[in-house]
Parts: structure tokens; C-alpha cells; sequence
């Protein structure tokens, strides 16, 4: 009971603080409880570069809480991105996308010091061709 009330009380505070990442995060929670591997990826290249993108916009703007937010969760996606590689079956295709997620990672993290948005948007721009090419093969 006492668990109980302490999530609710947890979710209230985040709901009454941001409205709109609160409905995101449940949005998000139901897209992936009904996604299947492919979706799941898909989902987080699309997560990613929403992050990314909003890195980009904080920096530009002198948002740093938001910058810092954006940038911790692009990060912890491009490492989820990376630890879901299947090496025995991925063939020379999950050594690349290792290299470039953990390349992707280090541009991340070196413009997380500075205000420049060009990075943030160049992998942004990067993960966006790739999910544009996994929609293709899941669609196909």
C-alpha cells in the first residue's frame, strides 16, 4: 500500500511538473509493450533523434537543464541501440552500426560541453537515414 502511494504520489509530481513528457512517457510505455524486435528499434531510432533534436534546440537556445536532459537520453538510446546488436547473425552489418553508434556517442558527449547544435543534428540526420531505411525493410 505504502509502494502504492509512493508511485502515485511519484507520477502526480512528474504530471504536475510537464504535463507533456508525462503523456509521452506513457505513450512511449504503450507503443512498446505491443512492439515487436524491428518496432522496438524503430522506436528507438525515432526516440533518439526526437532527443537529439531537442539537444540541438536547447543549445541554441541556452536551455542547458533541457540540453542535459536531451543529451542523457539520446546516450542511454544510442548504448540500448548498440547492446541489442546481434553479432552472430548481424553479419558485417552489426560491426558497422557499432562503430557508429559508439562514434555517434563520442559526438554526442564532446558537443554536450559546448553550444554548438550543429552535431546533435548532423547524428540526428545520420540515425534519421538509417531508421528511414529500416522502415523500408520492415514496410518491404
Amino acid at each position: 500500500m505504502e509502494q502504492e502511494r509512493q508511485l502515485s504520489a511519484a507520477y502526480a509530481t512528474t504530471f504536475g511538473r510537464n504535463p507533456e513528457a508525462t503523456y509521452r512517457q506513457i505513450e512511449l510505455a504503450g507503443q512498446t509493450a505491443e512492439a515487436d524486435g524491428p518496432a522496438l528499434v524503430q522506436l528507438l531510432y525515432d526516440e533518439a533523434i526526437r532527443a537529439l533534436r531537442g539537444a540541438a534546440w536547447a543549445a541554441e537556445n541556452g536551455n542547458y537543464a533541457m540540453k542535459s536532459d536531451k543529451v542523457t537520453r539520446a546516450t542511454a538510446i544510442l548504448f540500448a541501440l548498440e547492446a541489442s546488436l546481434d553479432f552472430d547473425a548481424g553479419g558485417s552489418v552489426a560491426p558497422a552500426l557499432a562503430s557508429l553508434y559508439a562514434g555517434a556517442r563520442q559526438t554526442v558527449v564532446r558537443a554536450s560541453i559546448g553550444s554548438d547544435p550543429r552535431p546533435f543534428r548532423e547524428v540526428a540526420e545520420t540515425l534519421d537515414e538509417i531508421g528511414q531505411a529500416w522502415r523500408t525493410v520492415r514496410a518491404g
